[in-house]
């Protein structure tokens, strides 16, 4: 065993005094700024009481929670029909016949470049769709058309010999694309996945442009509320973490699934114990 791995060697005393020092030096700067921020916020008076004063209110908190409820049903909604839609075109993508494939091709590629806000809008109002189906409408063909990328590449990076020894056992495609090709797939494309669903839970926030009273929009009318004096600042700083914080929780649902499909005893392979000597033959006596 060496003090070295293929991609670089382990760094000497030298470099890690360095490197303590990058880090320390880094440390003071990301303090340095965060105060700064901080005094900018204390001298435009973003810490008075009368701007934090509405998060007191039964009223707001209420209608926080009500914004946070109908986030969440928008994306629920959106992840389950872009994952089903998804795998449609990733489907008809992968299949055989050419009118079927070459229909999903322009469907996935023109979804994909469309804006989601302006699919949003055009669903909205010009189909008269309510705002909530607009808005799951609007998430959903976009973040459909990215997932049926991430499902067919998925797919095709299973190595080829494993489809080839399954089709050469008489599997049919249904057989192996079921039992074969998917399972392995999916543990590659999950954090692929896992990174599109929460570009869907952030984007519910458009939303509140067809007003949609989601999350973002409840945060909207208590910062523009002149009773408080515009409490903008105090806003973000409570809609912003827990924003990030369900980033984080489906980030780390995803890492569970993972890890939790590497300890599932179906998907390990047998271990095949040393070949036992063989018991010579009786010889003629």
């Amino acid at each position: 065993m060496t003090d070295s791995t293929a991609l670089y060697d382990i760094p000497g005393p030298h470099a890690r005094r360095r490197h303590l020092l990058y880090g320390l030096a880094s440390t003071v700067v990301i303090l340095a700024l965060a105060a700064w921020i901080l005094y900018l916020l204390f001298a435009n008076d973003q810490f008075t009481a009368t701007k934090w004063s509405p998060f007191l209110y039964e009223g707001i908190q209420r209608l926080l929670l009500e914004g946070l409820g109908n986030t969440l049903k928008a994306f629920a909604y959106a992840a389950v029909l872009s994952l089903v839609l998804g795998a449609v075109l990733a489907i008809g993508r992968l299949s055989e016949h050419r009118v079927l494939r070459w229909t999903a091709t322009v469907l996935v590629e023109f979804f994909r470049a469309m804006p989601v806000l302006v699919m949003i809008f055009f669903i909205f109002v010009a189909l008269q769709v309510q705002a909530l189906p607009a808005l799951v409408a609007g998430l959903t063909l976009y973040n459909g058309s990215v997932l049926a990328e991430v499902f067919r590449t998925g797919i095709h990076a299973v190595a080829r010999g494993q489809g080839e020894a399954a089709y050469a056992l008489g599997m049919r495609k249904t057989q192996v694309m079921t039992y074969v090709l998917v399972p392995q797939a999916v543990r590659a494309m999950l954090p692929a996945i896992i990174s599109q669903l929460v570009v869907a839970l952030k984007d519910t926030s458009l939303g509140f442009l067809i007003t949609y009273e989601e999350f973002l929009h409840a945060g909207k009318l208590i910062a523009s509320n002149l009773d408080y004096d515009l409490p903008f600042i105090p806003v973000v700083l409570v809609i912003s973490p827990i924003y990030i914080g369900m980033c984080m929780l489906l980030s780390w649902f995803a890492t569970w699934v993972a890890r939790r499909e590497r300890r599932n005893p179906k998907t390990k392979a047998v271990d095949v114990g040393p070949a036992e000597p063989e018991t010579p033959l009786p010889g003629p006596r």
